[in-house]
């Protein structure tokens, strides 16, 4: 039994990373399509889940420079808050519970967070130049200019580093928060797969992983 997360800079390659270590390793792989899951089998709208998907509850985003963790909670009443509490929650306890059924991927929304007190849970960030980053999210959508494709990457990771903060009593991207950071730039995405799958042989004891 073990977990894979993967915490990821927007256009590092992250997801990509996870994908192939999950195809690598023959486990199941989860990213936003899992949260939209549990969003509708908790009766919460698609349209609603996209809207706070990564983000921090409506009523205090923007007011905080970075996370108070997940105590801060109770200190707010709206019904916009509490909507977006009670989403984290529903993907908190699906992310617990396909983490129970085997090993797997789960990329994203704060995983190494919740499972922290789960065993053999290994945490990996992965990281990229910017440039390298804005290159990689034009292949993407050929539609985005260098520009354009920039701001988003910051937005996203802005985004995405508020959630973390807000809801963890981590930081997001800070080393001490994972077993292992990895950058796409230094590294392709291969290579990234089998330096993990080595650190995960180690770990486990068990020379067969990946093979």
């Amino acid at each position: 039994m073990y977990t894979i997360t993967i915490g990821r800079q927007f256009g590092s390659g992250g997801r990509e990373l996870g994908h192939r270590l999950a195809e690598k390793l023959g486990i199941p792989f989860y990213d936003k399509e899992l949260m939209l899951q549990a969003a509708q089998e908790s009766g919460i709208s698609r349209e609603f889940f996209e809207k706070n998907d990564e983000k921090m509850p409506t009523l205090v985003s923007g007011l905080f420079p970075y996370g108070l963790g997940v105590n801060t909670i109770p200190w707010y009443s709206s019904p916009s808050s509490l909507s977006d509490d009670g989403l984290y929650k529903t993907q908190a306890d699906f992310i617990h519970e396909i983490a129970q059924r085997g090993p797997c991927v789960i990329v994203g929304r704060t995983a190494d967070y919740v499972l922290r007190d789960m065993a053999n849970v290994i945490n990996i960030f992965v990281h990229a130049d910017i440039d390298d980053c804005v290159e990689r999210v034009m292949r993407c959508n050929e539609e985005l200019n260098p520009s354009k494709a920039r701001k988003l990457v910051e937005r996203t990771n802005k985004l995405r580093a508020n959630f973390y903060n807000f809801y963890t009593d981590k930081r997001w991207g800070d080393a001490a928060s994972y077993d292992i950071c990895i950058s796409s730039s230094r590294l392709p995405i291969d290579d990234c797969v089998e330096l993990v799958l080595e650190y995960m042989r180690r770990r486990l004891g068990d020379d067969k992983i990946g093979r």
